[in-house]
């Protein structure tokens, strides 16, 4: 019998299970990274409210990652204090989430990106009565996607495309209208592989 599918199940997977690193090569092992590479820091919250994951759409104009769906987040500034403070005020900035209304509940291992990040994904709970405001300039729309969809392995699928020249192959997990993919797909995939029985 597996764990509940919740965020208490998840806590309790997470201890129970060592810590795996992700990024996004993991299904390319054809790619050789350089040494020495100097990584970003940057954070993100995955916010679960009332069994539902918050996601946002970034707006069409910006000049990265223009209408892709993602995680609220973003570079930890040098007033953060760690990875939690920056995933939570990105979080306030990008859709009106007040700290107040933030149980963190756990840490992930932190994830590298094609783009040079290494993210820090912070795990928390989210108050049943907030209700995001999306900030213009960099959010188009909030949106949930139930928690068990994205905790089953199975609803995960992989696809490919090039970039930068070579081929490189990514998970993608649908929902409706929306095309979850790349690093948020690998974070939410990352931690439904340690959920899973």
């Amino acid at each position: 019998m597996g764990r509940p599918i919740d965020l208490d199940g998840i806590c309790a997977a997470l201890a129970a299970t060592p810590p795996r690193p992700s990024s996004d090569y993991d299904l390319n092992p054809d790619i050789v990274l350089p040494e020495g590479r100097v990584l970003k820091p940057a954070a993100v919250l995955i916010g679960v409210q009332a069994g539902r994951v918050i996601l946002t759409k970034r707006a069409s104009h910006l000049a990265h990652h223009p209408g892709q769906i993602a995680f609220p987040g973003g570079k930890v500034d040098a007033t953060d204090a760690d990875p939690v403070a920056a995933a939570l005020r990105e979080a306030q900035e990008e859709i009106g989430l007040d700290p107040g209304a933030v149980e963190v509940v756990a840490t992930m291992p932190a994830h590298e990106t094609v783009t040079g990040y290494m993210v820090n994904p912070v795990i928390a709970r989210i108050s049943e009565d907030f209700r995001p405001t999306p900030e213009p300039g960099e959010v188009a729309e909030v949106f949930r996607v139930p928690l068990p969809l994205l905790m089953d392995p199975a609803a995960y699928r992989v696809e490919h495309r090039r970039w930068r020249g070579v081929w490189r192959r990514y998970y993608v997990v649908p929902y409706g209208p929306y095309y979850i993919w790349g690093a948020t797909a690998r974070m939410l995939r990352t931690l439904a592989d340690r959920v899973a029985p």
